[in-house]
Formats: structure tokens, sequence, C-alpha cells
């Protein structure tokens, strides 16, 4: 890397999410300074490399925050996108694109890069779905910029984490017999997440007259039913049997996908929409200037190894989930006790615990996926149950490690709102609800000293139908909620012997 290059700095958006988590640390490592414009910098607080980026608050939708983020900046990293965020996403892709190529001109940034999805040969943009066709128009926008923009062109990113390798692993662990959709003979080209990472890392250096689209893939172009099937093989897994029949539309995909596996339907239905075309490389022009790694790009089954690997030592920096899941709500708990927002309703529950505060705070913290709610099973399952069937993300998300938790990580069907080690732990629902709600669990100290654990459900409804549905749960709030401050205490004290 040329001596100067040191200096210069990325702007990174996305950074929250699977790939922008990712590429933070490989650019620093590679020696460039980072800077990450985020809507909610809290949620990059606990990343390993926090402290060596500068973190700015702002949106891709919103131009002040533009000109601020772009300030210094010689590359900038468009990594934001809408999976499927309901009516208008397209609109608002369109112009966020615009806006973020606007300011980046106005600015001197000497680069763009942007990573887009490859799009099949021979078919008009028009026959496209509507997430791919997003894609590609975000692309043309960048390249028309004025910038020297490389759009990197990407079909099923296999890595631990991702919703594509998610989908896929989920699938074929629990369906050793599939009706699958005729998409599982499509062919596709997938590549490893640390090949999409090396590429993403290798454009900050392409020369000014480069800008272009460039398609990225691993080795090997396979079938879905192909990867599933060496899915399998390499887990250790017996052979599936996959039937494809051609009555399984994209939507009835997306539900069925939706129930079987972790991914929600609103980002399985984009995905699977993707699948309806062939969508393997037409060139591999990137390797004139990025060469590939010395042992070259990853096979599919060694991709498949290296994440399943990752996933049995827990060593998950980031997953589909660490983006904000399309249409969750996201406002954080009101301070003001008394919040003029109008009803938030709160369950509170307290109780000593014949335990050290530390032991407290392991059970707490561990709370979620594997280990349960230690509440009454059936009812956290009839609700993820019921999230799922009303399009949610259910319980299945679990976690991204079995043992810490930071900002942003998605626990089930809650996300980390704020986390104060030893202390506190406060979680915002993402289920399907009429309104919005909280749940919160700290450790302290009663008058004589004993440890003592505090905890509480709030809900602040939406109109009539929130107002019913707090009042039509309240009856289990003692057997839930009760129950679940019961167990803890226990656990933490069994924990402590």
């Amino acid at each position: 890397m040329p001596e100067d290059e040191s200096t210069r700095r990325c702007l990174v958006t996305g950074a929250t999410g699977y790939i922008g988590g990712r590429l933070v640390p490989e650019l620093l490592d590679a020696g460039y300074a980072v800077r990450c414009l985020a809507r909610t910098p809290e949620k990059l607080r606990d990343h390993p490399w926090a402290d060596r980026v500068e973190t700015v608050r702002g949106d891709v939708t919103d131009a002040e925050s533009l000109r601020s983020a772009f300030e210094g900046v010689h590359t900038a990293y468009y990594l934001v996108h809408a999976l499927g965020t309901g009516r208008g996403f397209e609109e608002t892709d369109r112009r966020a694109a615009r806006l973020f190529a606007e300011q980046a001109r106005a600015a001197g940034v000497r680069r763009i890069v942007y990573l887009g999805g490859l799009t099949p040969t021979g078919v008009p943009e028009s026959e496209l779905s509507a997430h791919l066709r997003s894609r590609a128009e975000v692309g043309h926008i960048l390249l028309a910029s004025g910038v020297p923009t490389a759009v990197l062109r990407a079909a099923v990113i296999i890595g631990s984490g991702s919703a594509s390798f998610e989908m896929l692993r989920y699938l074929t662990e629990r369906l050793p017999l599939m009706v699958t959709p005729s998409w599982v003979r499509t062919r596709i080209q997938p590549i490893a997440v640390r090949d999409v990472l090396h590429c993403l890392v290798g454009a900050a250096t392409l020369p000014p007259d480069v800008s272009r689209s460039f398609d990225i893939g691993g080795p090997d172009v396979l079938t879905y039913r192909g990867m599933m099937r060496r899915y399998a093989a390499v887990a250790g897994l017996p052979r599936r049997l996959i039937l494809p029949v051609p009555v399984l539309t994209p939507g009835l995909s997306s539900h069925w996908i939706g129930l079987v596996t972790p991914v929600p339907r609103s980002i399985a239905r984009p995905l699977t929409e993707s699948l309806r075309h062939e969508v393997v490389c037409s060139e591999n022009d990137l390797a004139r200037y990025v060469p590939d790694p010395p042992t070259g790009r990853i096979g599919f089954d060694d991709s498949v190894r290296l994440a399943l690997k990752r996933l049995r030592d827990a060593d998950v920096p980031t997953r589909w989930s660490s983006a904000a899941v399309p249409g969750a709500p996201s406002d954080p708990l009101p301070t003001d006790p008394d919040w003029a927002g109008g009803s938030l309703y709160t369950d509170r529950r307290e109780r000593t615990v014949d335990a050290p505060p530390d032991a407290l705070w392991r059970v707490i913290e561990g709370i979620g996926g594997e280990n349960g709610w230690y509440s009454f099973p059936l009812a956290w399952a009839v609700r993820g149950w019921l999230d799922r069937l009303a399009g949610g993300v259910g319980l299945r998300r679990g976690r991204r490690d079995t043992a810490r938790l930071r900002v942003g990580d998605s626990l089930d069907f809650w996300r980390v709102e704020a986390i104060e080690p030893g202390r506190l732990l406060r979680l915002r629902a993402e289920m399907r609800l009429p309104g919005l709600a909280w749940l919160e669990l700290s450790v302290d100290h009663d008058d004589a000293g004993a440890t003592l654990l505090r905890q509480r459900a709030l809900f602040h409804p939406h109109g009539l139908a929130g107002q019913l549905y707090w009042w039509s749960v309240a009856p289990f709030h003692a057997v839930v909620f009760g129950g679940m401050a019961r167990n803890i205490s226990e656990a933490a004290a069994r924990g402590s012997k």
C-alpha cells in the first residue's frame, strides 16, 4: 500500500449491519482511518473496534448529516438498502442514493464503493424482482454521480450469520425431505464473505479512471439444490431428498421459509425472488486491479466449513439481524417518568437474590437464545409462533454470542437497546405489537446490602388496539413476568454455589 494511503479516510455507511460491521476492522487492519455514519451510534459502542473509529450520527437521507460525514473522506462505502421495508422502498432507496451521490461529489470524495446484487445476464431490469431492480438502480445512480464508483455485484454471500447462509442452514438441517419451489434448480455463483470483504477493501485502491460495475463470485457455480446437498455433506447430515414443484411462488416460499428458518418473511421474500433467475458472474475483471488472495477465492464447501466453525466457537462478529428489522420499532425508552406521550403501562418485579451481583448479572446477560427466558416456555413459544405467523421475527433469531451482549444485538424478538455491564440490560421488542414494548433487568442492592433483582416490562399502546392488547395479556403477567424474576433469581443462586 502506498504510504499516503495510510492517512486516507474511509466513510462506512451501514456499519451496524452484517457486511459493514465486518468491513470496518478489515479497513482498520489495512491502515485506513475509518469514520462510521450511523443513525444510532450507540449500537457501535460495544464492538471491539469502536475506540479505533470515528462515529458520527446521521442518515443517508439527511443532506446535512452527509455533508458533515463526507468532510475529508477519500472513499465512501455505500452499504445500506431496504430489504422489503414495505411500499415505497424503491423510492426511498432512489432518494437516498441520489442524495449520497450529490453530497459525495460536492465534498470532493475520490471514490464510492457500493455492494449490490448480481443481476441475470440478458434479463431486462423491468422483469427483475423489486429488490434486485432497486439494487441495480442504486448502482446506476452512484455510477452517474461524477465520482469514480465501483459497484460490486454479488449473488449469495456465504458466511456465519448472513441471511442467505442462515436460510440455507436451517432449511437443510431441519428438513430431511423437502418439497421445494422450482427456483432450487436455478444456477447460482455464491461467494464467501471473506472474499467479499477482500474485494471491498481492495476497491478503495482502484485507479481514478476506473468507474464501473464488477461481478464478484466464488469458484463454484451450483444450483440451490446442490448447495443444500453439499451443505448437508459438509455438516455431516444424511443426504437430503429435495422435490421441486412449480406451485410454490416467491410469496408462498417466503411464508414457508419464515416458518422454518429464523429469517422473517420481510427478508425471505426478496431473497427468494432474487433466485428466480440465474445469477452467475459474466466477468472477473476486478482481479486485474484487486488480485485474489494467495490461496485463491474460497470454494463453497470451505466457506460452509468456516461458517460452521465460527458458529461452533460462538465467534460470529455480525449477523443478518445486526441490522434493524424492516418495520420494527426504533423509539428509545422514554426517560421522563411523567412522559407526555400517552399511557406507559409498567409491570414491576423485585426479588432479593441469594447470590453475589456478578452471579446474577451472568444469568441476566445470558438470557434468551438456547438459555430461554426463565418463564413458562409454552407461553413464550406460542408468542413466538404468533409473531412468525404475523410476519414478524419470532424467537428463532437467537443470540449472536452465547454469553455476551452488546448494544444493537438481536435477542430472539428483542433488540438490546442499552447495556451497562454488571448493572442494567434493556431490551426493546421487535415483535409485531400494537405499540412499543421494553423489558428491563437490573442488578441492585437492598437496604441491607443484599443483591436485588429489579425487573420492569413496559408498554406504550398505540390506539384502542394497544389498550385492548395490554389488558388482555395483563392477567398472565404474574405467571410470565413473576416466574421470570423468580427463576432468574434461583438460577443465579444455583450458579453461585
